[in-house]
């Protein structure tokens, strides 16, 4: 048994307080946005931010709240979108980077350059529009929020470096038995992936539930509004009050009563909260899955 010295001691000591710190660098502004949210809106004016709420007060969340079936229907289209575009995203990006991946594929270096030459000149703004809107007439659907977002060349790119570390024997034995390439991708490839694949999935995910610029550009139609979006007017409408309320007579009293700073960490705790959740379980991939084919053996 070896014993520690007591520089080794030190050194452990030393790495456990420099971890400890960065985990509250990390979670203390989390627990300031939370506390602002439940604080008094008049508090935080006079006296500013703190860690803990002086005077508790729900004023911003009841005001947000004032509609509830509003935000539940926008809940209720961001996470269906969320799940329909990480489904398909991670099922056609495994797809595309599969045979990019093959030694034996022979244009993969044509292909591969260009989806890597994608990540450099995008399309545009104005024909993208024009293609969403007059070609496809995705325009007031539900596949309008993922379906122009939910493919990323850095995620295909990510997925055929993984896939180049599966030793190609294992597909050449396979193929050898009998099986099909449809076959080896679904029964050899994926659940060998499966750090890739929840990596990927995480960050296709996240994209997509902070989307807010596709329904601003797209939607029209209330019930298909995404829950940042529908945030985003919310506070655009009470900053319109705020700014006007000296031409609005008698109901600048009421205006002054508004959560403003308040509101706005209120939304993004409800913005944020449910990835919060999910985050966990992609944990433990996340870092093998990013580093996993980075370094060759």
């Amino acid at each position: 048994m070896i014993e520690k010295t007591g520089k080794d001691v030190l050194v452990k000591v030393l790495m456990h307080g420099v971890l400890v710190g960065f985990a509250l660098f990390c979670i203390v502004p989390m627990l300031v946005v939370i506390s602002i949210s439940l604080s008094d809106e008049k508090d935080l004016l006079i006296n500013g931010y703190s860690l803990f709420p002086r005077i508790f007060s729900s004023g911003a969340y009841d005001y947000i709240l004032t509609s509830p079936n509003a935000l539940l229907n926008a809940y209720g289209v961001t996470i269906l979108s969320t799940i329909l575009g990480t489904v398909f995203g991670v099922l056609f990006m495994s797809m595309a980077a599969f045979p990019l991946s093959r030694p034996d594929f022979r244009y993969k270096g044509w292909i591969t350059f260009y989806v890597f030459f994608t990540m450099l000149f995008s399309g545009g703004l104005v024909p993208t529009y024009l293609v969403v809107t007059q070609v496809l007439q995705l325009q007031d659907t539900l596949w309008v929020l993922f379906l122009p977002v939910f493919i990323s060349a850095w995620n295909v790119i990510l997925l055929i470096s993984f896939f180049r570390s599966i030793p190609f024997e294992m597909v050449e034995s396979a193929k050898i038995d009998g099986a099909s390439e449809v076959t080896i991708y679904w029964k050899i490839v994926l659940p060998m992936s499966k750090p890739a694949l929840a990596t990927v999935a995480l960050l296709v995910a996240l994209r997509l539930w902070n989307e807010w610029f596709t329904s601003m550009l797209y939607i029209r139609e209330q019930s298909l509004v995404s829950l940042q979006f529908w945030m985003q007017r919310v506070m655009q409408n009470m900053q319109f009050l705020l700014m006007n309320q000296d031409v609005m007579g008698g109901g600048a009293a009421l205006l002054g009563d508004l959560p403003n700073e308040s509101a706005r960490m209120a939304m993004a705790v409800l913005a944020a909260g449910p990835m919060m959740f999910v985050f966990p379980f992609f944990q433990k991939y996340f870092a093998k899955g990013l580093m996993v084919g980075s370094v060759k053996g």
